[in-house]
């Protein structure tokens, strides 16, 4: 059962905590309360201010758990955070895999890379983060469901496969394939891989033929060619990193030398921002 009195306090107790360089912000003018306004919260959250600020008033519907994953991402809790979060709002906590938690010290690295598109993302290629260049490059995958799994993504929404020159689009499929393959064995029986390689054996012929010539490997492309509507072709280097327990999988897209994607991604990141505004 939800807590609403110490859910409120929670909240409005680690927003004070926080400061705007904690979380990517600049400072801007004088703040009359210590930490992060409500506002910036909500929108780190994912949520409406008004929403939010019910919550920190004891008010409004209960949170469900996406609007929870994404409080404890905003204010940068910890796992021991993290779980008197969901324990407050009525939720029994994740499971301590790095899989569905960032960590605030993660965060703060990826956030300094605003020059080139970064994404995080779980061993099953749920998207969990994207900097804004990212967004731009290839579209925005946060969300929900399977809607934020970029191998569901390619073998279900034909959309997805616009980004890329059809030349490469079995390369794509079968490195998708063949990770998701080597993830499938480590965490064999976990409810979570099961489910993506049922629901993709039943909705995708391709997925299936592929899955069945049972290739193996836990690397992606290491170079990918992206089509942006507005400049063309970007030749790019893709960097994975991943976490010592290889839940998490960080996505660096760096511009190939020799090519002129660096200035194609600081044109985007220019008019992105020009956009945004």
């Amino acid at each position: 059962m939800i807590d609403r009195d110490g859910l409120a306090d929670f909240l409005r107790r680690r927003r004070e905590l926080l400061r705007p360089a904690d979380v990517g912000l600049p400072p801007g003018a004088r703040r009359r309360t210590p930490g992060l306004r409500r506002e910036e919260v909500a929108q780190l959250a994912g949520m409406s201010t008004d929403y939010y600020s019910r919550l920190e008033q004891s008010r409004g519907a209960n949170p469900s758990e996406p609007i929870v994953a994404g409080l404890a991402r905003a204010l940068r809790c910890n796992l021991d955070e993290r779980d008197h979060l969901y324990h407050l709002a009525g939720f029994s906590p994740p499971l301590r895999r790095a899989d569905r938690h960032i960590p605030p010290s993660l965060i703060s690295l990826v956030e300094r890379l605003t020059d080139i598109p970064v994404a995080i993302t779980t061993d099953i290629e749920d998207v969990l983060w994207q900097n804004h260049l990212a967004e731009i490059v290839m579209g925005a995958r946060l969300g929900v469901g399977v809607g934020r799994n970029v191998t569901w993504a390619w073998f279900t929404e034909p959309e997805t496969r616009r980004l890329f020159p059809e030349e490469d689009w079995a390369a794509h499929s079968a490195g998708h394939v063949a990770s998701l393959r080597a993830t499938h064995a480590r965490r064999r029986g976990d409810r979570d891989v099961t489910e993506l390689v049922d629901n993709l054996l039943a909705a995708s012929p391709e997925f299936r033929a592929l899955w069945e010539e049972h290739r193996v490997t836990g690397s992606a492309m290491a170079s990918k060619r992206i089509l942006h509507p507005e400049v063309g072709v970007l030749d790019l280097s893709c960097e994975l990193l991943l976490t010592p327990e290889a839940d998490l999988r960080i996505r660096a897209f760096v511009p190939l030398e020799g090519t002129d994607a660096r200035e194609k991604l600081e044109l985007l990141r220019v008019i992105g921002t020009q956009t945004f505004a």
